[in-house]
């Protein structure tokens, strides 16, 4: 086995990109991947390319060998699909890829274009990712699924909605900086308080944005990055892989999320460290009720406890286990399919400290990404440390 070491990472920025294509918006990404890497795409030997909803925003299936096109790379190219975790499995194969020594170099990422659709249509695309004959045809849609997760914790735990509108402020404080970022504003908790609800106990700055974008990793062997002499600082240590019950109806726990619990213990085990090592975060808040449920299942915090962890400040850019620095999916924005290879990205600039708000983490050196589909019903984690 080898150490995996993420030699560069490209983003677009996230947001309405109407009149953009896909291919266009990945390769962006890819482009930026390869000028930070300092690697030649003749190098490349697989495409590893997260995509969601790519069928019928764009009419567009089996999108890997256009990608892979737009990325300038003649490689073999897979499209992985697993609904808002479709970037984070593609990256997590790539890892594993690379760390059996079957390649040295591969370039994984994803992209979603949605703003080109009306809003009803994007609801009614993104709800596919639920259990279409017990939820979906019952008129279930993602911020319902999640209000009903918010309902259940509250029952099992406690907790506010005022508690959620710390999560949203300090996420959107944590995006303005980020040049990379949808809504790079700042937006106070009596702000999130007072705004119209979506699904009770859920309001309008608890969910995150409809959004464009693409990410794009380019991740290479220990023995490679020595070759090539690549400033390659931060290593993907470990991987995990976990999924639970589709429909919320099947499930044992709704306060809980089992696939998040599983695949934080794998991806510890992988890395061979505990949560206590953990510096920083980057996590799936689709909705703030779901950072707090990522925060339990990463063991950053005992369940019950992760609701207060925002307002209490300990997950705020100065607090001492910051999360989602990056603004989150809250506030930097979903583009689902890209999500995935979006937090590795951020937490990589974090990590290496060149991110606007590594000077929040000056002495950070393990962090750990967190991302999921539908309701949880698949999770990805995966850990990165400073390499030594």
């Amino acid at each position: 086995m080898t150490d995996v070491r993420v030699a560069g990472v490209g983003l677009t920025r996230f947001g309405d990109h109407p009149e953009r294509t896909g291919r266009d918006l990945f390769g962006e990404a890819a482009l930026r991947a390869f000028e930070d890497a300092a690697v030649d795409r003749a190098d490349v030997e697989e495409l590893n390319y997260g995509n969601f909803m790519g069928a019928l925003a764009e009419h567009q299936g089996h999108q890997a060998p256009l990608m892979a096109e737009a990325a300038g790379v003649r490689c073999p190219a897979t499209r992985y699909e697993s609904a808002c975790a479709s970037a984070g499995v593609a990256v997590r194969e790539a890892v594993r890829t690379v760390a059996a020594g079957d390649a040295d170099v591969v370039l994984a990422g994803g992209m979603e274009r949605m703003t080109n659709l009306p809003t009803d249509e994007v609801t009614e695309g993104l709800a596919i990712a639920a259990d279409d004959l017990f939820e979906v045809r019952a008129g279930v849609t993602f911020p319902g699924a999640y209000a009903l997760l918010a309902n259940a914790y509250f029952d099992a735990y406690g907790g506010s909605r005022e508690d959620l509108a710390h999560v949203a402020s300090k996420n959107h404080a944590n995006a303005v900086p980020n040049e990379y970022a949808q809504y790079r504003k700042e937006v106070s908790v009596d702000e999130a308080m007072d705004a119209p609800p979506v699904a009770e106990p859920l309001h309008l700055y608890d969910a995150c944005p409809i959004t464009d974008g693409a990410s794009a990793l380019v991740l290479v062997s220990e023995e490679y990055a020595a070759d090539h002499d690549l400033d390659a600082s931060v290593a993907v240590t470990g991987t995990g892989q976990g999924t639970d019950r589709m429909a919320l109806g099947d499930r044992e726990h709704l306060a809980r999320t089992p696939a998040a619990d599983d695949a934080a213990e794998a991806a510890y085990a992988d890395a061979g460290i505990d949560a206590d090592a953990v510096d920083v975060a980057e996590v799936h808040d689709c909705f703030t009720i779901a950072e707090v449920l990522a925060l339990e299942s990463l063991g950053l915090f005992e369940a019950g406890e992760g609701i207060a962890a925002a307002r209490e400040g300990v997950t705020t850019a100065d607090g001492d286990l910051p999360v989602n620095l990056s603004g989150g999916l809250k506030a930097k924005g979903h583009p689902v399919g890209a999500t995935g290879g979006s937090q590795i990205a951020e937490l990589t600039r974090l990590l290496r400290g060149d991110h606007p708000n590594s000077e929040h983490v000056p002495d950070a050196e393990v962090g750990v990404a967190h991302n999921a589909g539908g309701t949880v019903a698949s999770a990805v984690v995966h850990v990165l440390e400073v390499a030594e």
